[in-house]
């Protein structure tokens, strides 16, 4: 196989004839792939921050380390109009004699472009293309420049030379820009009516102020991550940086937080898109882009409520085999939490202490994988703590893959903000589902596709393959032997199993905020500081929480007719490879590709 590294390096040489390509519908003979090269690169050019993240903004392309998207109406027009154009040179290709990864692979980006192009004909919101971020709302307490470029410039941009410092520079300076065009929008999302709720926006301003007192040290969030990593670049780059974050991001970050407070006057404590102009027709749009189903928002409420009576079920058992009988299983497992062994200690100490103990988890499962994989990806990843500002809104953890060439590690990052929300209960599935063999372990499969792949992401598969890597993890016995692992697992799928009944009960049945996190905490048994920052995030991002266990439940019933129709021909090895192989897509294409893997199978001899 060739590695990823001249992988890269046959991309970059690629890419002169790609761009020399311009508008033009490619040739018939090889146009396929051209072509698919060609919308990757225009794609990263109107998302330079994407191209960093795979490590590709290099050679030629290296002037896209320097830049950020445009995130003003004029840059989501211009989208609009690439994804417009590359839909009509698709339309041109023959699909006569493709091969089946080639087909996929159309089939995957015609999905992602259509369903990005309905999110943008919405009055407001974000639409991404591929992506799992849809919100109503260009700025909240977890979506905006103030907290993407801070994140990316400690997690991912390169510090070698003075090229590389440079490159930050010109990012800090294009950060200004990327603040306006988000406020010019938040601003006309408001002159139509849609504003976050309050307590959205509370939690926004709040972080916003902390990352406006701390932008311009250098140990803060802009200028924090270039003295770290750059420190052994000549030149005094730290001050010049702090010069331009006072300069003109401040400012920047001024206005778009004077516009935040303009919102919070206005704000209600409404939660749900159920009551803002044309909030039930973007909900429904977020719930195919977060399903890639059309399936009704009160089919998925019953679909949850039927999943969660058995998930307690099994959690009763575990829970009465430890001595707890008295009280719902919620209160049960909280009690349980509570037990001596169960947490860590407060402050830095039990920060390094959860580290360490997702990292053993991580090194436990590694010599399992060749009983569910042939092949196995490299999994190479790293444990940090997220940025301080981002905290208070984000999830428990979450984690992707590092660059193509395998320089930059993938990331599992971990919310250290409250160390309470971890223990040994709630650890294990995280670290499965986030790192190996969830969501770095799978995007290093798709890495070694076609690059528009790589970029491409659909939340329902992405989100079901990590949630049926934490079924591998128990499959492979990691929870032999650890009742508190096991009823972290079982909480992690009652978890996602709510999400179902919460995301729909907020949008589409009028839910205060107060009973989305009675459900949640009664379903789950998770600490209520968990359970805020899960419910806020499902107010932010309408429909996303309605894929995880739609995704898995597709994988698992794929699995089950794979078994039924192959008997003895069946192999764990080869179904799951079948599925990471194929890459990310829609689930409608994901039935395809299983449908080829028992073809391929039933040729073989049993």
């Amino acid at each position: 196989m060739t590695s990823l590294l001249s992988r890269r390096d046959t991309l970059i040489g690629l890419s002169a004839a790609t761009l020399s390509a311009g508008a033009a519908t490619a040739a018939p003979a090889g146009g396929a792939a051209v072509l698919l090269d060609r919308l990757a690169w225009q794609l990263l050019a109107a998302g330079p921050e994407r191209a960093t993240s795979l490590g590709v903004d290099v050679g030629v392309h290296a002037d896209l380390r320097r830049r950020l998207e445009d995130r003003s109406p004029a840059g989501v027009a211009a989208r609009r109009d690439l994804l417009t154009a590359a839909l009509a040179d698709l339309a041109t290709l023959p699909r006569g004699g493709l091969d089946p990864s080639t087909a996929t692979s159309i089939a995957v980006v015609e999905s992602a472009f259509r369903t990005a192009l309905e999110g943008m004909a919405l009055p407001y919101g974000v639409a991404t293309i591929g992506d799992w971020r849809n919100t109503p709302y260009a700025v909240v307490q977890n979506v905006g420049s103030w907290l993407d470029v801070p994140q990316m410039l400690d997690g991912d941009q390169p510090l070698r030379d003075k090229g590389d410092a440079e490159a930050y520079l010109a990012r800090l300076s294009a950060m200004p820009a990327q603040l306006d065009g988000e406020t010019i929008r938040i601003g006309q999302a408001r002159s139509h009516g849609v504003v976050p709720p309050s307590f959205l926006l509370d939690k926004t301003i709040a972080g916003m102020t902390r990352t406006l007192a701390e932008a311009a040290n250098v140990d803060g969030p802009l200028v924090g991550p270039l003295a770290r990593k750059g420190g052994a670049i000549p030149g005094d780059w730290p001050a010049h940086a702090a010069r331009i974050v006072r300069a003109t991001i401040v400012p920047a970050l001024d206005r778009q937080l004077a516009e935040l407070r303009a919102q919070r006057a206005v704000a209600t404590d409404a939660p749900g898109m159920n009551v803002r102009p044309d909030g039930p027709e973007w909900y429904a749009w977020g719930l195919r882009a977060g399903t890639t189903t059309r399936r009704s928002a009160a089919d998925l409420h019953a679909t949850g409520r039927e999943r969660l009576v058995d998930l307690q079920a099994q959690m009763d058992v575990i829970l009465r085999r430890a001595g707890l009988t008295q009280g719902t299983v919620a209160e049960r497992a909280i009690a349980y939490q509570r037990r001596p062994g169960i947490g860590f200690p407060d402050g830095d100490e039990g920060r390094r202490r959860i580290v360490a103990y997702m990292q053993g988890r991580i090194d436990a499962i590694r010599p399992r994988l060749p009983r569910a994989f042939r092949r196995l990806a490299k999994g190479n990843l790293e444990i940090r703590r997220m940025p301080p500002a981002q905290e208070p809104g984000a999830p428990a953890a979450y984690g992707g893959p590092g660059t193509i060439d395998g320089r930059v590690p993938g990331k599992v990052w971990v919310n250290l903000g409250d160390p309470s929300i971890h223990n040994r209960v709630t650890i294990p599935d995280l670290v499965y589902h986030e790192g190996i063999p969830g969501h770095v372990w799978q995007g290093e499969y798709a890495q070694r596709l076609p690059l528009i792949r790589s970029i491409l992401a659909f939340n329902a598969y992405s989100e079901g393959w990590a949630l049926y890597a934490e079924q591998l993890a128990d499959e492979l016995g990691l929870y032999e032997g650890d009742p508190a692992g096991r009823l972290g697992y079982l909480m992690g799928l009652a978890w996602r199993a709510v999400r179902l009944v919460v995301d729909t009960g907020i949008h589409a049945m009028g839910w205060s905020r107060d009973r989305a996190l009675a459900e949640f905490v009664a379903a789950t048994g998770l600490p209520r500081s968990n359970a805020e920052s899960e419910v806020d995030r499902y107010c932010a991002w309408p429909g996303q929480a309605c894929g995880y266990e739609v995704g898995r439940a597709e994988i698992v019933a794929q699995r089950g007719r794979a078994q039924a129709m192959l008997g003895a021909r069946y192999d764990l090895r080869d179904f799951d490879e079948a599925v990471v192989d194929g890459g990310n897509v829609p689930l409608t294409v994901l039935a395809d590709i299983v449908a080829g893997y028992v073809a391929s199978a039933r040729g073989r001899p049993a």
